[in-house]
């Protein structure tokens, strides 16, 4: 009990040093109440076009199958709430898209958190995933005590919102467990009232196939006309759930370099959005998420924000 307990605070002093805002814990274990919830909104068809959603069902609801012999669960938020709001030009992109790709940024951090566990305790068998992997992340998080998931689905923490990164550490470390917190959302639904295409269609549900951040970067066809007068000038990505949540006036700008925005982001007017060339895409977005939508894909979700036709 006593390896247990020294294990556990060793992980979370070594996620503090590297940055990582909250570290919770779970244990390694089949996710039965949200094994139903998925395959319920799978089945409505919620996910849209992402049909890689319906594959790893089993994955997903159990770590063990991604790691085996897997005890832990290490949770783990980054924040990256800018300084700044990019949006000067009415062409709008989410936050989390500014700077560096986050799967890189955390990736690093992770692996770096894995190989000084490594040269502390000695052999671990484990995988980090940030995002890009079969794993019920924000199910992980909550289950860890790092917070609740709000009415929007996405993962909330009463010290500073919920602008956060969240990545797991799956290992076959025995570590003391964290306790859930409990909901505080109350009766608010400010996410779901200024929601503008109505994508929150229940509590902790959202149907992507109505999100302005599925719209403009997981569909690979052009947004559907219905959608026209609804963007609010979001070309890639929505932050508009997180930014009414009242939570969020205690989030504040994360201390990481890779994740500022490059100089000219802020410099682009409408104009220089709507004629943005290769050559300006690539210097300006060479390491940003904003790469998964490609030039062509940002050009027509720029046209569409626009209210122009994309020649």
């Amino acid at each position: 009990m006593r390896k247990t307990a020294e294990y556990t605070a060793l992980v979370k002093s070594i996620a503090s040093e590297l940055g990582f805002v909250y570290c919770g814990i779970s244990k390694a274990e089949q996710l039965k109440e949200d094994a139903v919830h998925l395959e319920s909104w799978l089945n409505k068809g919620y996910h849209g076009k992402m049909k890689w959603m319906e594959n790893h069902f089993e994955k997903r609801i159990d770590p063990t199958k991604l790691v085996p012999g897997a005890k832990s669960v290490v949770s783990l938020l980054f924040n990256y709430h800018p300084d700044e709001i990019a949006d000067e030009s009415g062409v709008k992109i989410s936050k989390y898209a500014y700077g560096e790709d986050y799967h890189f940024v955390l990736k690093d951090k992770m692996k770096t958190m894995l190989t000084l566990l490594s040269e502390q305790i000695g052999d671990i068998d484990g995988r980090v995933f940030v995002d890009s992997a079969p794993v019920l992340d924000r199910a992980w998080a909550a289950r860890g005590g790092l917070g609740w998931i709000g009415k929007h689905s996405l993962l909330i923490t009463k010290q500073r919102g919920s602008y956060y990164f969240i990545a797991e550490l799956i290992i076959d470390l025995e570590l003391d467990a964290d306790q859930p917190t409990t909901d505080h959302c109350g009766t608010c639904t400010a996410c779901i009232d200024a929601c503008p295409t109505d994508a929150i269609v229940a509590n902790k549900v959202v149907d992507s196939t109505k999100c302005i951040s599925y719209l403009t970067i997981e569909l690979r066809e052009e947004i559907p006309p219905s959608f026209s007068d609804k963007m609010e000038g979001w070309a890639f990505g929505c932050d508009i759930c997180q930014d009414v949540c009242p939570w969020n006036r205690f989030a504040s700008p994360h201390n990481e370099k890779r994740f500022e925005p490059h100089p000219m982001l802020s410099e682009m007017q409408q104009g220089d959005w709507q004629d943005i060339t290769q050559e300006v895409f690539k210097d300006i977005f060479k390491k940003s998420a904003v790469k998964r939508a490609g030039l062509i894909k940002l050009k027509q979700n720029i046209a569409f924000v626009s209210g122009q036709k994309d020649d």
